[in-house]
């Protein structure tokens, strides 16, 4: 019996050493560095991103859940030799399915195909694990994890892959916000669908596109694939995952042709990627360090010099707001002199992810009584998930950057810097019209303006307790919010 009470306060001694290792290293750690808003390199001058002649880069936005899938598929369908693609987060269902095998033919046709997901949150595991040895059995599909889950280090878990790009044969290119999930891509009715916004960029001088934009975002995901971050999942396959590997390829071929009957309407549509986008006179990529730890806030510098250089309008977009001290000592408010200041975010009754609407709830009130008119988006239904800012109805911002500190500090984050009226008045339109249709404006005392148009969403007394329970204890780790 002392034998076994010794085991036990081993095991007990031992799990309570991991979990303040782990509280340590893997939560408190990151609060004790930043970096100073003085040191901001030379080339974060906001004049960097403007042109002056007509770029042979042309930028389509995507807004519609269903058109967002077309276009993807169209993207894969019409590629020739390499297809690059990274995203963040895969959950089960229709749309992992078509990622899935829209893969597998395009590699089928010949097409060499690299996959990087983020190492936690890739969602093959489980009864997808098989997914894995798929890719591993093609030769023409080479899969990697960034970051994958290390227990034994657990300053590595806050290191997360947050890119969501497509590149097709270097002349081609997708940057957005939006995960592969059906939400991201539901028909009309859909209880809980999410909206976003994708940004296509096409090169018409497909001979010359090293000189593209799209060239960066190659290089880019070059140097993201081959980082010491980034680990391999097709080599070193047994042959009973080759076997489950080919299994799966099979099915993956049937479940497509399945859906080329019942969807065909998001297959093989064509799409002239030059008729369909808007002219520009430049489009600048810019992305965070990958290190781990705190990294130094490149894309977050670019934006709030973006800000400060605002004249007349600026708008910012994110599905939720954190404006944290340490976030917020990098914008220097007394620079704003742009008269009209509009930011865009999700409701209570819209927003699907609480501890992120708890960290911004404890700023709420503050920051609807600054020099901005805060629009909350009422959903109730639905979700805004896109990242987009606009300088002057003449620059727009769009990719995965949320206004947040994960975004700022941790993740991996990559935006598009656009120079075009055309680009964001299709932007402003889109949003004036979620702003003023679907969304209220919130007064400082934090209840909202009255509107002839949208009405407050009723918000279950549930969720109210559960916002109130997360605004409370996220206080102790804001910064990793």
């Amino acid at each position: 019996m002392r034998k076994i009470k010794r085991i036990a306060g081993i095991v007990l001694f031992i799990i309570f050493a991991y979990v303040l290792y782990a509280l340590i290293s893997g939560l408190f750690i990151f609060q004790l560095s930043g970096y100073d808003s003085d040191s901001i390199p030379k080339d974060h001058d906001p004049e960097r991103f403007y042109g002056d002649d007509e770029s042979d880069d042309r930028v389509a936005l995507i807004e519609g859940r269903l058109e967002s899938k077309e276009a993807r598929n169209n993207i894969k369908e019409n590629a020739e030799e390499t297809l690059d693609i990274t995203n963040f987060k895969l959950t089960e269902g229709s749309a992992a399915d078509i990622f899935h095998a829209t893969i597998v033919e395009a590699a089928d046709r010949g097409v060499q195909v690299r996959v990087l997901l983020d190492g936690m949150f890739h969602g093959m595991r489980g009864e997808y694990t098989d997914i894995v040895y798929a890719f591993a059995s093609h030769p023409n599909i080479e899969l990697k994890f960034y970051e994958p889950v290390d227990l034994l280090r657990p300053w590595t878990l806050n290191n997360r892959l947050h890119d969501k790009l497509v590149i097709s044969d270097n002349n081609l290119s997708m940057i957005t916000g939006r995960n592969i999930g059906d939400r991201y891509f539901a028909p009309e009715g859909f209880e809980g669908a999410t909206n976003d916004r994708d940004a296509v960029i096409y090169n018409t001088a497909a001979g010359n596109a090293s000189e593209s934009v799209i060239g960066d975002i190659q290089n880019y995901f070059d140097y993201v694939w081959n980082h010491d971050f980034s680990q391999s999942q097709t080599e070193d396959v047994s042959e009973r995952q080759h076997e489950a590997g080919e299994d799966q390829l099979n099915e993956l071929r049937e479940i497509l042709d399945e859906f080329h009957y019942s969807y065909s309407e998001l297959f093989h549509q064509e799409i002239d990627w030059e008729e369909r986008s808007l002219p520009t006179r430049k489009v600048t990529f810019i992305h965070n360090p990958i290190e781990r730890m705190n990294k130094e806030p490149l894309v977050w510098r670019d934006i709030t010099n973006l800000l400060e250089s605002a004249e007349e309008y600026i708008f910012m977009q994110s599905p939720f707001i954190i404006p944290s001290d340490r976030v917020m000592k990098h914008l220097d408010l007394d620079n704003i002199a742009a008269s009209e200041v509009d930011i865009l975010t999700n409701s209570l009754a819209a927003s699907p992810n609480l501890p992120a609407f708890g960290g911004y709830a404890r700023h709420r009130e503050e920051l609807a009584g600054t020099l901005a008119d805060v629009h909350e988006y009422q959903g109730p239904d639905q979700s805004i998930h896109g990242k987009s800012y606009m300088i002057d109805d003449r620059i727009s911002m769009i990719g995965s950057f949320n206004l947040d500190p994960r975004s700022v500090y941790l993740s991996t984050e990559s935006m598009i810097v656009v120079d075009s009226e055309e680009v964001a008045m299709e932007l402003r339109d889109h949003v004036d019209k979620l702003m003023t249709h679907e969304s209220l404006v919130v007064k400082d005392d934090g209840s909202f303006k009255e509107s002839e148009f949208a009405e407050e969403a009723d918000v279950p007394a549930a969720k109210r307790f559960r916002k109130n329970v997360w605004a409370f204890f996220t206080r102790f780790f804001e910064h990793l919010l």
